[in-house]
């Protein structure tokens, strides 16, 4: 009897094992243990996570399950909200360095004409300017490679120059007056990143107005912004213009701060929340230094996000007036969450809400991205830029500031002061030069072979001067119709204004940079000249 019970508990001690180890096994393919929380958590797999992996280990073929993968995860996301998003490792860093305060790179502004790289500027300070790379140099070689052709676009000059700070970049420029290729090595370095394009003082009434433009909400855009604001205030400004023109926003906390520098203790800043997501809300805590001056805001179809914060406490405590065109609409919080493989997604996890309560987001379908980008085209049609009777509100509920004004949601801000574009000094020729970004390519050219001279002046309004003693106008028209521009007299005339105030702007810009491009720049802006009207009237 023995002899035969041993060697059946034997077999069913392995049928046994057998089954816990297909059960376990099966309970392992369904589940994933991950870290939350301060601790192990075990969590059910998707079907994803079990379609992914029977791809890997049983496909007919060898696959690139990574690839596959960040595709996979990359129509996942998109069948959500227009401003979800997953970043594939490959693209974080430079996502990132948008809106951080620094990158590592070589230091240069570039642009790309007939195929080739052109340095517009070299950043002072950085690892160019100290190997002797000069503005008008034209990139020819990156570590002993070509690097010109129709295949070079922005991306891969950013991801080329860019790496990691210590790193060594052979770069081979060609320059004006050269016969002979010049090769500097370059050790990448920090590169800041600003985001207050300019300030400046605007004098009118007698008044000093200080101007100060920001381009996005990154991580140094509050300290930017303040002391921007402290040294126009130096320099006599007692009322100020904020323009969040073009300003697609960023990080929530810097347009807090910069809106709790003028509102009283205790005014609503903006508040958010979401299913799973608690209700936040930030209040002024009355430390602003700025509480009390006069100031307006810029807004335009392309202020989002952050940049409708802060015009939206603005507003609703009726603390400025808000000018220009209705904003984008983006009343979403996104908060990016990092993967083990080094990619992440951006995912959308609660609403802001201004102080009065409305949600200014526009309206959008999930997994639509083509309609929702569309909207902006369709304001056009519509002749919303130029009229503010077209504009309508998805939010039919009533809103009110802290004075008792009316205010609309889901939509936008609407501005206090709409001002519509002025095309009546436009012209078919003038429309097409811009359009093909022949200005822009003039421009630079022109700078490249008159620098010498241009350099001579230190000042946007001494250069100006010295422009407008040139036949820049006839120049332009040559070069125009060389791109295929017949010439027109009766339009040149009409539009002969806005073409040279936006020859003399970008030639000034390759020259002096931001700070002398934007007060030469606004100076003739509708939009500007209505804001210095209405706050030089402020009491």
């Amino acid at each position: 009897m023995k002899k035969y019970l041993f060697p059946t508990f034997t077999v069913i001690a392995v049928v046994i094992g057998i089954i816990i180890g297909m059960s376990l096994s099966q309970q392992a393919n369904a589940q994933r243990i991950i870290f939350q929380n301060g601790q192990f958590e075990v969590v059910p797999s998707s079907k994803v996570d079990h379609l992914l992996q029977l791809m890997e280990n049983s496909y007919v073929d060898e696959i690139n399950i990574d690839s596959i993968t960040d595709e996979a995860m990359t129509d996942l996301v998109q069948k959500l909200d227009p401003h979800s998003a997953y970043i594939p490792k490959e693209d974080l860093e430079m996502v990132n360095s948008e809106l951080a305060g620094s990158f590592s790179g070589i230091g240069v502004q570039f642009t790309i004409q007939q195929d080739t790289v052109r340095i517009v500027a070299v950043i002072a300070g950085g690892p160019c300017e100290g190997v002797g790379v000069l503005a008008g140099d034209k990139l020819i070689t990156v570590d002993d490679s070509l690097f010109v052709g129709k295949k070079i676009n922005n991306e891969k000059v950013m991801r080329t120059l860019r790496g990691e700070k210590g790193t060594e970049v052979k770069l081979g420029v060609l320059r004006a007056g050269s016969k002979e290729m010049l090769y500097f090595t370059v050790v990448r370095g920090d590169i800041p990143v600003t985001s207050v394009d300019a300030k400046f003082i605007i004098e009118a009434n007698g008044q000093k107005i200080g101007f100060v433009r920001a381009n996005k909400f990154g991580a140094t855009t509050y300290r930017e912004f303040l002391t921007a604001l402290a040294e126009l205030k130096a320099q006599g400004a007692t009322r100020y213009i904020v323009d969040l023109r073009e300003n697609s926003g960023g990080y929530m906390d810097q347009a807090i701060r910069m809106a709790n520098e003028f509102l009283q203790r205790g005014e609503m800043i903006v508040y958010s929340e979401g299913r799973a997501y608690p209700r936040y809300e930030a209040k002024a805590d009355g430390t602003g230094r700025f509480k009390d001056v006069p100031v307006v805001v810029l807004i335009d179809n392309f202020s989002a996000s952050a940049s409708e914060i802060f015009a939206g406490a603005m507003q609703d405590n009726d603390r400025a007036q808000i000018i220009g065109r209705r904003s984008f609409g983006k009343g979403l919080v996104q908060q990016q969450m990092p993967f083990e493989d080094g990619s992440a997604v951006r995912l959308t996890v609660a609403r802001y809400y201004t102080p009065s309560g409305r949600c200014i987001q526009k309206p959008y379908t999930m997994g639509d991205q083509e309609d929702y980008e569309q909207e902006l085209y369709e304001r056009f049609e519509h002749g919303e830029l130029y009229s503010a009777d077209s504009i309508h509100f998805a939010d039919t509920t009533t809103y009110r500031t802290k004075n008792g004004r009316i205010v609309r949601g889901g939509g936008g801000i609407m501005p206090d002061v709409f001002v519509g574009r002025d095309t009546t000094l436009n012209s078919p020729w003038y429309n097409r030069c811009v359009n093909m970004a022949y200005t822009y390519q003039f421009a630079y050219q022109y700078t490249d072979a008159h620098r010498a001279q241009l350099s001579k002046y230190k000042d946007w309004k001494s250069l100006e001067r010295y422009l407008q003693s040139q036949p820049v106008l006839k120049e332009f028209v040559a070069f125009a119709k060389e791109k295929g521009v017949e010439p027109d007299e009766a339009q040149i005339q009409k539009s002969k204004p806005l073409m040279l105030r936006l020859l003399h702007a970008y030639i000034v810009r390759n020259i002096l940079g931001d700070e002398g491009f934007f007060p030469l720049f606004e100076r003739d802006d509708d939009i500007t000249k209505k804001a210095v009207e209405v706050i030089s009237n402020v009491q």
